[in-house]
């Protein structure tokens, strides 16, 4: 029996996938980050679909079950990672409504009402306090 092949470049079995340009990599913003800075970020890639930056959500409990890190770690994590511009807060949450913070990824675009707009990549613009 002949085995069924897939369409080129197709891989259902892996999923979807954060693509990281060698560009952020090699940054200084992106090399001074925490670890528990870069698994936040990378949780909250999992939590974007192409279409809701703005609206990617992940509370600071989600995190710290998701990633085996304290409380306090995860809010530290979420600062750092505003600070040196790889997200931005799109909507305060409310605590007492149980709504979470909803993210913007700066490394990726928005669909706003007025149009799409394009990555920003605050990221670049980070500079080391001296």
């Amino acid at each position: 029996m002949a085995k069924k092949r897939q369409p080129k470049g197709k891989r259902p079995e892996e999923g979807q996938y954060v693509n990281v340009p060698y560009a952020m990599l090699k940054s200084k913003a992106w090399r001074s980050l925490s670890g528990a800075a870069a698994k936040v970020w990378l949780e909250l890639h999992t939590r974007y679909n192409g279409g809701n930056n703005g609206n990617v959500r992940l509370s600071m409990n989600e995190a710290v079950k998701a990633l085996g890190i304290s409380k306090g770690t995860a809010q530290r994590a979420f600062v750092e990672l505003e600070d040196k511009g790889f997200i931005a807060l799109y909507s305060p949450g409310n605590w007492y409504h149980r709504k979470a913070h909803e993210w913007r990824l700066t490394t990726k675009g928005i669909q706003t009402a007025k149009g799409a707009e394009v990555a920003t990549n605050d990221w670049r613009n980070w500079r080391a306090k001296t």
